[in-house]
């Protein structure tokens, strides 16, 4: 991979790149593994705020995620102003569904123009 720097106008070839929570590689795009181990240690939301939190974080990392929008239904729908919060085994799901798919989430492939 070739990085370029546009203040000093070095080059440099880098086996990896952490930038903006993601793990740039020469053979593509991964979630960096620090925020892999957040998800993990998430616990189920217990009021919306929380809920809110983890769509956050999940959400940033929807292009790694098929069907993000469908399988996150349920927690967004809890965060509606006229939704009281109740948290049932359908919201458990997609929480515990998105956890899966953040923490395995594949290799996005570089193209190159």
């Amino acid at each position: 991979m070739l990085v370029t720097s546009s203040t000093t106008r070095k080059h440099h070839n880098l086996e990896k790149v952490q930038f903006l929570g993601h793990v740039i590689l020469k053979e593509g795009i991964v979630v960096d593994p620090s925020k892999v181990e957040d998800v993990l240690k998430w616990e189920s939301p217990k009021a919306v705020t929380e809920i809110k939190s983890f769509l956050g974080l999940a959400g940033y990392y929807r292009h790694f995620i098929e069907g993000f929008s469908k399988i996150a239904t349920p927690l967004t729908r809890l965060t509606r102003k006229d939704q009281p919060f109740e948290w049932n085994q359908k919201c458990e799901d997609a929480f515990q569904k998105l956890k899966v798919r953040l923490t395995s989430a594949p290799i996005l492939i570089l193209s190159d123009p």
